[in-house]
C-alpha cells in the first residue's frame, strides 16, 4: 500500500480497521451534518472500499484526521470530512485531488459532487476551481470539475 508523505501529514487508501474513526469524524463535523445519523453505514463505507469506489484518509502522527471517498459509477465525490479539531491543515485540499486524480484515470470527463448552500464547504469547492451549477434534491449546490486539457 502506498502511503504518500506532505511534510507532517500522510495519506494511504482507507481499509476496513479505519472506518468506525470514519464514522467518528463524520458525525462530528459541524456543518454538511447528516440528519439521520444511520443514513450512511459501516456497510455503505466498507461497499466504497473498492466495489463502488475508493477511499483515502489523512493521517498525522498516527492518528486519522480526514478523509474522502470517490464513486466510480457517477464520477462523483460521495465524502470528504475532516476532524474539526484538524481542519486548515490542508488535508481535505490533498484528499480531494486523490480522489479526482483517481476518477480522471478511469475515464471520467468531468467529476461531480453536492454540498449544503452557504458552507465553507461550498467556497471550499470554489477556490479549488470547480464550477457552481444548480441546485440537486432542493437542499445541495451541485459542483462539477471538468478533466483537465492536455498539456
Amino acid at each position: 500500500m502506498q502511503t504518500l508523505t506532505d511534510t507532517r501529514l500522510s495519506f494511504r487508501r482507507t481499509v476496513s480497521a479505519d472506518i468506525t474513526t470514519l464514522m467518528r469524524i463524520r458525525l462530528a463535523v459541524k456543518e454538511n451534518r447528516l440528519s439521520d445519523p444511520s443514513y450512511v453505514t459501516v456497510a455503505d463505507c466498507e461497499a466504497y472500499l473498492d466495489e463502488l469506489g475508493r477511499g483515502w484518509v489523512c493521517e498525522e502522527d498516527g492518528q486519522i484526521i480526514a478523509f474522502s471517498f470517490a464513486a466510480r459509477e457517477d464520477h462523483s465525490i460521495w465524502a470528504l470530512f475532516t476532524d474539526p479539531e484538524h481542519e486548515g491543515k490542508g488535508a481535505g485540499k490533498r484528499l480531494l485531488q486523490l480522489a479526482v486524480d483517481w476518477l480522471f484515470e478511469l475515464g471520467a470527463e468531468r467529476v461531480q459532487l453536492g454540498t449544503a448552500v452557504g458552507t465553507r464547504a461550498e467556497r471550499f469547492y470554489a477556490a479549488q476551481g470547480w464550477e457552481r451549477g444548480g441546485m440537486r434534491n432542493g437542499i445541495e449546490v451541485e459542483f462539477t470539475l471538468p478533466r483537465p486539457s492536455p498539456a
